[in-house]
């Protein structure tokens, strides 16, 4: 809650709850977070997909992907319908695990790579 001298609303200055809310709480708001990485081909990859609301009542999906240890590229694709961008999120998380992305170990040291 916002809490200030000046303004004092009830309004949620929590992150995930305004994501939460601006999806209507239909969908579940799951990020996905994939690695490639294979020493023999020197290959560390990452690859990331996020939803975003949008100020017009729509949401974004939102992907990154480059090496591990560099920003990456982004691209960003807009949805009016909350459910349709899920659907892309999942799509999309299919098809990279299809092409050998997996969801990185909570002990992965392969982050810490930078080269």
């Amino acid at each position: 809650m916002n809490r200030s001298w000046r303004i004092d609303s009830n309004l949620l200055l929590d992150t995930v709850r305004v994501r939460t809310e601006t999806l209507g709480m239909r969908l579940p708001l799951d990020d996905i977070h994939l690695h490639r990485v294979d020493p023999a081909l020197n290959m560390r990859r990452f690859y990331s997909l996020t939803l975003h609301p949008t100020l017009f009542g729509g949401v974004s999906v939102i992907r990154n992907w480059g090496r591990i240890g560099t920003n990456g590229q982004a691209m960003i694709e807009t949805f009016d319908d909350p459910e349709e961008a899920h659907r892309a999120l999942r799509r999309l998380g299919t098809i990279k695990k299809r092409r050998g992305y997996r969801v990185p170990d909570a002990g992965s040291t392969c982050g810490s790579f930078i080269g």
